[in-house]
């Protein structure tokens, strides 16, 4: 008992380290945003009219607020390793840089951080098709790419080819599990991104989702990885401060695509990756809708939703966005609840 008490407050310690970090560094990533000119760009009438409608008052927003999210985890991981080797033994102890847990997931979230950067610079710029951005084949194809890396890590270097059915058991699936892994990484990410697109929806729903995966990390004796989650979380809860309505700055592709990517690859590593649709379920709402729109105008030759993804429809209906962003986080904290419980009730999960 005494024991996971001084866990409980290293993890504490971590997550309040990286609220303080974010919180401070924010004012200053933003002020710079605004000297650059980095602002939103909103989609024009002839091509979202509804959107274009809605959200006229957000154009020139700063972007890129993701950036001090996941820049923050890559600055505590290396100020605690430093520590380590000037040997300050109260930072070192907050370390939770391992190869096992946590070496993975930090670089493909730097690695699909910087794509999201570089994505959302050319979008600000108007650099690119269709008023600015990455082709959407060149986004599928590059995260898919990000995906292929960390399946081969999994596959090959730690010999990592099962998958866990909830109250049923593990089974091995050889080399399928390489596209088992590229699909639950891609279809994350890109969820996540289509969930960011009012003020404070993405960053609450994604800090339950990290939350709901710590605990989960901590229950396995991960602690590194659930340190790894907290250190997000209270990252992103930094970046909240700043995002809820009205927001002062944007995600962006770089938090969005990046924090997305990296859950997924979290589920994985956790062996939870069948309950993260239940953990993210927001997501997996949000994604659909944007499936279901293209079908029915494929098939139907007509709209399902006013606009899409979901939230839009709700505002296109009448909801306002405060209104649609709240009802989000009680799903998202709810459905992340359930998550973590079935985990902890899940006997197969822990033999």
């Amino acid at each position: 008992m005494f024991i996971d008490a001084i866990h409980v407050a290293r993890l504490v310690t971590i997550a309040t380290t990286a609220f303080v970090v974010a919180f401070l560094a924010m004012p200053l990533w933003i002020a710079l945003l605004k000297k650059w000119h980095v602002g939103k760009s909103i989609r024009d009438e002839s091509s979202a009219p509804i959107m274009a409608k809605l959200h006229a008052g957000k154009a020139g927003t700063p972007t890129m607020g993701g950036l001090v999210i996941w820049g923050t985890v890559v600055f505590l991981i290396f100020a605690y390793r430093a520590a380590c080797y000037f040997q300050f033994e109260p930072l070192c102890n907050l370390s939770f840089f391992s190869r096992a847990q946590t070496r993975l997931p930090l670089g493909i979230l730097v690695g699909a951080g910087l794509l999201g950067l570089m994505d959302d610079y050319l979008n600000v710029r108007k650099i690119g098709p269709r008023g600015g951005g990455l082709r959407m084949r060149v986004r599928l194809l590059s995260y898919t790419t990000i995906a292929l890396a960390g399946a081969y890590w999994f596959f090959s270097r730690l010999q990592w080819d099962f998958v866990h059915i909830p109250f049923v058991g593990t089974y091995h699936i050889g080399w399928w599990y390489v596209p088992f892994f590229v699909f639950v990484v891609v279809s994350t990410s890109f969820s996540v991104n289509e969930t960011d697109g009012l003020d404070g929806l993405a960053g609450g729903t994604l800090m339950t989702s990290f939350g709901a995966m710590a605990l989960i990390s901590f229950a396995q004796g991960r602690l590194d990885l659930a340190a790894f989650c907290l250190t997000i979380l209270g990252a992103l809860l930094a970046f909240l401060w700043f995002n809820v309505p009205p927001a002062s700055v944007f995600m962006g592709d770089t938090g969005a695509m990046s924090l997305g990517t990296v859950l997924a690859v979290v589920a994985m590593i956790t062996n939870t990756t069948l309950l993260l649709p239940i953990i993210g379920l927001p997501f997996v709402i949000e994604s659909a809708s944007v499936l279901l729109q293209i079908a029915s105008k494929k098939i139907r030759k007509k709209k399902l939703f006013r606009s899409s993804p979901l939230h839009h429809h709700l505002e296109a209906v009448g909801w306002p966005e405060q209104q649609i962003v709240l009802r989000n986080w009680i799903i998202s904290l709810m459905s992340a609840a359930i998550g973590v419980v079935l985990a902890l009730v899940d006997r197969t999960l822990f033999l």
